[in-house]
């Protein structure tokens, strides 16, 4: 079954941490480029990371530079988003998906071969 799957949502404790998973099955997720969008309660979904396909290189969006951090484990067929000095603002569904890339560059533009469920984020103050 071709699909991607997040977890590694929860409920935390503002400045917590947590480590979100993307994994891919049914085919190989580094010949995509990958990005994680969140999508808060009345809110419009915003994207905020993404990975390149082969060279692995990474953008993020101004708001969460310094907290966030995208990375993948080829073996493992999975994408990371380490989210550190949590804030009740960050409570949101994060969802990973298959985006554009121009050159290097991964652009937050979702496209649309591969989207999982989400998995949620719930941040307490």
């Amino acid at each position: 079954q071709v699909q991607l799957v997040e977890s590694g949502g929860g409920l935390v404790q503002a400045g917590g941490s947590l480590r979100l998973s993307c994994v891919a099955s049914g085919f190989t997720l580094d010949y995509y480029t990958i990005g994680w969008f969140r999508q808060a309660p009345g809110k419009e979904r915003e994207g905020v990371a993404c990975i390149s396909s082969g060279d692995g290189s990474t953008y993020y969006v101004d708001s969460v530079k310094g907290r966030f951090a995208i990375s993948k484990d080829k073996a493992k067929n999975t994408v990371y988003l380490q989210i550190d000095r949590l804030k009740p603002e960050d409570t949101a569904v994060f969802y990973c998906g298959t985006v554009m890339q121009v050159g290097r560059t991964c652009v937050m533009v979702p496209t649309d071969d591969y989207w999982g469920q989400g998995t949620q984020v719930t941040v307490s103050s």
